[in-house]
């Protein structure tokens, strides 16, 4: 199974333990999506990077169109109508843009491209 990775925050104030593991996954910068596959050391260090990025799992479709593109690495547009109604600075469970969004990432990552 695939996830994809979505930065979501800049690089100010960011420690540097996590700017190191954002540049193994490839996002140097906001708006930026990795697919990664899903095991449990990366579930590990997508809770470390939680306040900074969100993922979920990739559909079929999604996938497709990712891989149209032919990088492991995708820059993507801001998404169309928001990250969400609280901005990049709350969970997604509380109405924001961060952390995990299971399938949902599907729909934010149509909306970016």
């Amino acid at each position: 199974m695939k996830l994809a990775v979505v930065r979501v925050r800049g690089p100010v104030r960011v420690r540097h333990d996590f700017v190191k593991a954002m540049e193994l996954l490839g996002l140097h910068k906001s708006n930026s999506c990795a697919i990664v596959e899903d095991t449990p050391v990366m579930r590990k260090t997508l809770v470390k990077l939680k306040d900074y990025c969100t993922w979920g799992t990739l559909d079929e479709k999604t996938l497709a169109e990712l891989n149209k593109k032919g990088e492991k690495v995708v820059h993507l547009n801001p998404p169309k109508k928001g990250f969400g109604r609280k901005g990049v600075k709350m969970p997604f469970k509380l109405g924001g843009a961060l952390g995990d969004r299971g399938e949902k990432i599907n729909d934010l990552i149509m909306r970016m491209l």
